[in-house]
């Protein structure tokens, strides 16, 4: 999926005539606006003929198409050079409020306990265990910092220890283009094995024999996860056995274990329809058997424990329901209800248990924690009394225990992680985030208001500020959106929110129609042929915030990043008016031609999330909408568009693209920013200390903008 959510969160003179560049350019810090060659490309579309004329910056290998990007990295930090303390100051808050020797709360799985831990200037996790108690001695697993070494970009973000816990299993990309290398070590005499899987996903899980993984492997054109592949430790990883194969492409396909351990669970999915294949995973060179066959519509999820197959369906439900059935397998007109439909409750997960089901449930656009005693007595919920939150099941590998594992999160809240004995309904907060820096949370307020959409439709909306804020339509505000794939993005606690809540700033989530805050149709209602509601309702609130005094309306700013970037291109385009500033992070904005080529990630196994445009109805519907296709001579809002010459989500070329045409047609003097990282992918810089150096820059953007400079 084109989604990362990009959270709150995330000069010398230049001439390049070797790029054939137009004479036009704009002054802007002693450095000229880098101006694309015109290349027109001219595409034949439904008896059309549509006219590209950037289509050139696709060339990734051009040397011409590297040094445009550079030369607008070069622009970019000319224009923002202004900004340079402030950048600075903004990046020693950002690192300041991080706590530098950190762990995550171990889990328990078997008679070991693992965690992951930072030291004081590393940028990756240490993957660690302790055998027997946590006042046992820390045993290394993999050292996230050692690994990355030499390299721009690392990540690693599947670590995986086999079923005798003895071989580890890791996977890491160097590049950022999310194609990865697995490897294996040997837990007892600390050496990496021979075994080497080049080229693969990071999704793979170890089967009960204690030498058998299960890895899922990506088409290496489109990216695709289209084949699960068996591997045995000690064997040639060349003879590697395909175990199943993806053939329709609009599908996907994983591999994971259920609760029990007992099955691997292999499965395709794609927007509107899933089907699993169950292996035994003592047994791992069986046939895979199909649980259920795929159905246009039907979309399911399942796992196992004791005797039963548990189902999440949305056979008859839109909003799903729980079902079960025997191990033995039955048909699905035959599957035993254990959760029935609501038609104000969607049913979004659940987590297995001995002796409880815990149901995960979004009542109201929240979130709604449900423990369900498989004895039929003491059902109830645990309580949150925050007006806006997330929570969240865990990690809770044990299904003996009585005792969940959650989290929890605000605007003011910092993530914390909760033990919750099922039994009691006692509550043991096992860690919250350490906030640096002076934070107090009591300083800020959140709160959760509606604002009415054109067509009526009432749009929550998420807000935090300052104590002391008045509603006098005097502070600055940043609208956040996504409002695609049923992602609902929920209001969560980030730590460099407060460089900008402290210097007077409201921050708002709008939860627009395209996710899924309120239940399944709220999904429906921001696809396909109704995605026009994802972008007016994020202007009706960007509108309502105005008018009932949170915003200076001349100082409302907009980020949204990936699809979210689609809702920024799409909005500059239809009110540029409403906003003084806007982020586009690694955005989706030239829709209609990504959509009709299928040689790129992504691009099919979202038909029925977008429209295919090989149909001449979709095709009209997406360009109507296309930030590409809709830049026109007019007025936009100062532009900061950023993306990754890596990226395999939404390749680089998009926003290059967009930048480029803007350049030639906006009437405006506004600023108009291309930063490109060309040693990343979708999520920027890795590392947990480098990444604030792009959030510093993006907020010294913003607060540039609403007059703020760097403190004397």
């Amino acid at each position: 999926m084109r989604m990362n959510p990009y959270c709150l969160l995330s000069g010398a003179l230049l001439v390049f005539s070797s790029l054939g560049c137009q004479q036009e350019v704009t002054e802007v810090a002693n450095s000229t606006v880098p101006m694309a060659r015109v290349s027109p490309h001219e595409m034949e579309e439904h008896g059309n003929t549509r006219v590209d004329n950037y289509y050139w910056l696709r060339e990734r290998d051009n040397p011409e198409v590297i040094d445009y990007l550079e030369a607008e990295n070069a622009y970019a930090r000319a224009s923002m050079a202004h900004t340079q303390a402030l950048q600075d100051e903004l990046l020693a808050e950002l690192q300041g409020r991080l706590q530098q020797d950190d762990a995550s709360v171990p889990y328990r799985l078997d008679d070991y306990f693992y965690y992951t831990r930072f030291s004081e200037g590393q940028e990756y996790p240490i993957h660690c265990r302790k055998k027997g108690s946590l006042d046992a001695a820390e045993e290394i697993l993999v050292d996230g910092n050692e690994l990355a070494e030499g390299h721009g970009f690392f990540a690693m973000p599947t670590v995986r220890a086999s079923s005798a816990h003895d071989v580890l299993a890791f996977a890491t990309d160097t590049v950022g283009r999310r194609i990865y290398t697995l490897r294996f070590k040997d837990l007892v005499t600390g050496e990496i094995l021979e075994d080497l899987i080049p080229e693969v996903t990071p999704n793979f899980a170890w089967a009960e024999d204690n030498k058998t993984l299960f890895y899922a492997k990506q088409d290496p054109q489109t990216l695709r996860f289209d084949r699960i592949y068996r591997h045995t430790l000690g064997t040639n990883t060349a003879d590697d056995m395909l175990v199943y194969e993806e053939t329709d492409d609009t599908f996907f396909t994983f591999v994971r274990k259920s609760k029990s351990r007992d099955y691997m669970l292999v499965g395709s999915r794609q927007t509107l329809s899933t089907e699993f294949r169950t292996i035994d995973a003592y047994a791992p060179e069986s046939t895979p058997v199909i649980f259920e066959p795929r159905t246009r519509g039907h979309e399911y999820e399942i796992d196992h424990l004791g005797d039963y197959f548990y189902i999440r369906t949305n056979d008859a439900a839109p909003d799903f329901r729980l079902m079960r059935t025997s191990v033995g397998g039955a048909p699905r007109e035959d599957w035993e209800e254990v959760i029935g439909h609501r038609d104000d409750v969607l049913l979004e997960g659940f987590e297995l248990f001995d002796d409880y089901l815990v149901v995960n449930e979004r009542v109201g656009g929240l979130n709604q924690l449900r423990i369900r005693p498989w004895s039929g007595e003491g059902e109830h919920y645990i309580d949150f009394d925050e007006p806006a939150y997330s929570a969240f099941i865990g990690i809770n590998p044990d299904p003996g225990t009585s005792v969940l594992r959650y989290g929890y999160a605000s605007l003011t809240t910092p993530k914390s992680v909760y033990d919750y004995d099922m039994a009691t309904q006692a509550k043991a907060l096992r860690k919250q985030e350490v906030v640096l820096g002076g934070f107090e949370r009591d300083n800020y307020t959140s709160e959760r208001i509606e604002a009415i959409a054109r067509d009526g439709t009432r749009v929550p909306v998420s807000l935090v500020y300052r104590k002391g804020f008045e509603k006098d339509s005097t502070s600055p505000l940043l609208l956040y959106g996504y409002g695609s794939y049923g992602a609902s993005m929920d209001a969560r606690f980030n730590s460099s929110a407060v460089s900008l809540l402290d210097r007077g700033f409201v921050y708002a989530i709008a939860h627009i129609r395209g996710g899924q805050e309120l239940g399944r149709a709220w999904y429906e209602d921001g696809k396909l042929d109704k995605k026009m509601n994802t972008f007016t309702d994020f202007i009706d609130v960007g509108d309502h915030l105005v008018k009932e005094g949170y915003a200076d309306p001349k100082r409302v700013f907009a980020l949204g990043g990936s699809a979210g970037g689609l809702l920024m291109g799409a909005v500059a385009n239809m009110r540029p008016d409403l906003f003084k500033g806007m982020v586009a992070a690694v955005p989706f904005v030239d829709v209609v031609t990504t959509m009709l080529d299928d040689s790129i990630p992504l691009t099919t196994g979202e038909y029925d999330e977008w429209g295919n445009p090989n149909e001449r109805d979709a095709y009209d519907y997406m360009l109507a909408y296309s930030p590409y296709d809709n830049v026109a001579k007019q007025r936009y809002p100062n532009l900061l568009v950023t993306t990754g010459l890596h990226d395999s989500q939404v390749q680089y070329w998009e926003p290059a693209k967009w930048v480029a045409k803007l350049r030639a047609m906006k009437t405006d003097s506004n600023r108009l920013i291309l930063r490109t990282n060309m040693d990343a992918g979708h999520g920027g810089k890795s590392g947990r200390f480098r990444r604030f150096e792009e959030q510093a820059y993006t907020y010294a953007f913003l607060l540039d903008l609403a007059g703020h400079t760097a403190t004397d």
